[in-house]
């Protein structure tokens, strides 16, 4: 028998819960398909482990520093399973606050593998989903009104880099590692190469990072890509860009040894495991898109601002649509096409408004256009950094490395970016967003009153440096 429904989303992760919910409150009758558990890739498997970990590497850093501040300790010594068992004890909580939510909100939770349908029995239209049930029994089927797409995505490897989660893993299987390895080459310096390289250095396992490109992180300002390399090489970390990774020349035999290709010569490097982190593609295949005349290009599902796909009834957000892959901003787009659905005209996002964090030790956050772009869009421009060197507060905490830049347009005044490295930046961004959003200038920031002392004071010195009147610098 088939159950009906205003709704039914197709994942359970961060973007298609918080959609349910945005759902249920608008009066829908909504269910949630997920295979797993809800919460998804960023609760299970990406964003809060991950994050669980970095912590603890920071507090061991800060411990094995703690001369500095006038308190002596014995040599501290890292247990890694209490690490994992804390991961492991958020993912828990968090988790079964998401399962509680879906209680409150009355949406119905269907675990098990779902599908679209064509045209059949239950309906006119595609969009029926079957749901292979986890524990065995008859397939359910969901017929809906509206259908919402948000299946995520997995991790990239490269051709010959085979994931064997003893000596090459992902992100996911260093996740669930039991012990650290002594050494670790990172294949890729974006965002998750970067922050697991922060990070086990930080336990001290020596960490070799090897980048196709000609700089680490690349979709950062050049200014924090160089800051962040600097302050990462003083960790110990050793990195090599412009360096093609030759994965027909790796050897897995009590470690690994690959060789990497720079300026025309090969350099070999050898470790104990390998993480390769070279971005993540959408799970399209195998959820019925084939039954529908939703586009596929680029291994993503096209949508309109509104998150509809080509089938007007059937929306998808997230990663399975590209572009930022980032949890705060599928739970965004679910938002937007929810109260579409529901005609709630609501207004459709802007990607020059969407805040980005690094998690690694230093943190990086951005929000807006890097001054390559700035420029590149035809803006004349005026900048103004600022350290935390000078800031009271971040030499009270022991971490003064970074800066802030703004950049504004320097016919109107309005600011078109702020790029920060440094402590507790990803805590900060906010302000550069909300200033975005309103559409204000430095001058604005600058006339807001940042209390002393803090770190947020860098943001009115750096507002003020944006016409050379900063105060402490």
């Amino acid at each position: 028998m088939a159950e009906e429904y205003d709704l039914v989303v197709l994942g359970g992760g961060t973007g298609g819960y918080v959609a349910a919910i945005r759902a249920s409150q608008l009066g829908l009758k909504t269910a949630v398909v997920e295979k797993e558990n809800l919460g998804g890739t960023c609760l299970h498997k990406g964003c809060i482990p991950s994050k669980a970990f970095l912590r603890s590497a920071e507090v061991f850093r800060q411990t094995n520093e703690a001369d500095k501040y006038g308190v002596e300790t014995s040599s501290p010594t890292l247990n890694f399973l209490k690490v994992q068992q804390r991961k492991q004890n958020i993912v828990n909580q968090l988790h079964k606050g998401v399962q509680t939510l879906m209680k409150k909100g009355k949406i119905d939770v269907y675990e098990g593998y779902g599908r679209i349908l064509g045209p059949s029995i239950f309906s006119p239209m595609p969009g029926t989903i079957s749901v292979e049930l986890n524990n065995g029994e008859e397939n359910a089927m969901l017929v809906p009104k509206n259908v919402l797409i948000a299946t995520g995505s997995k991790p990239n490897s490269l051709p010959g880099l085979s994931i064997d989660g003893e000596y090459v893993l992902t992100s996911e299987e260093a996740l669930e590692l039991e012990e650290l390895p002594s050494s670790m080459i990172i294949v890729g310096g974006g965002v998750i190469g970067i922050e697991w390289a922060s990070m086990l250095a930080d336990f001290g396992v020596e960490v070799t990072v090897l980048e196709y490109l000609d700089r680490i992180l690349p979709t950062e300002d050049h200014d924090v890509s160089k800051e962040v390399t600097r302050l990462l090489k003083k960790k110990g970390i050793k990195m090599e860009t412009n360096a093609k990774v030759l994965s027909e020349s790796l050897i897995k035999e009590k470690g690994v040894q690959i060789s990497a290709e720079k300026n025309g010569k090969q350099k070999q490097f050898s470790a104990e495991q390998m993480l390769v982190s070279v971005g993540r593609s959408a799970n399209v295949e195998n959820i019925g898109l084939d039954n529908t005349d939703i586009d596929v290009e680029k291994g993503v599902i096209q949508t309109n601002q509104f998150y509809q796909t080509k089938e007007s009834h059937i929306y998808a957000i997230g990663d399975v649509i590209g572009g930022m892959q980032l949890a705060h901003v599928a739970s965004h787009e679910g938002i937007i096409a929810v109260e579409h659905m529901a005609n709630e005209d609501p207004h459709p996002m802007n990607l020059n408004q969407v805040p980005t964090c690094i998690y690694s030790s230093p943190e990086v956050s951005s929000v807006g256009l890097t001054e390559h772009e700035a420029k590149e869009q035809g803006y004349e421009i005026k900048m103004g950094k600022f350290p935390f060197k000078a800031i009271g507060k971040a030499l009270v905490h022991g971490e003064s490395d970074g800066f802030v830049k703004m950049i504004a347009d320097k016919k109107t005044e309005d600011l078109l970016g702020v790029h920060m490295v440094g402590p507790h930046v990803t805590d900060m961004i906010t302000e550069g967003a909300l200033a975005k959003v309103l559409d204000a200038t430095p001058w604005e920031i600058s006339e807001t009153i940042h209390p002393h002392p803090t770190l947020s004071e860098v943001m009115g010195e750096a507002a003020l440096a944006v016409d050379g009147k900063q105060i402490h610098g």
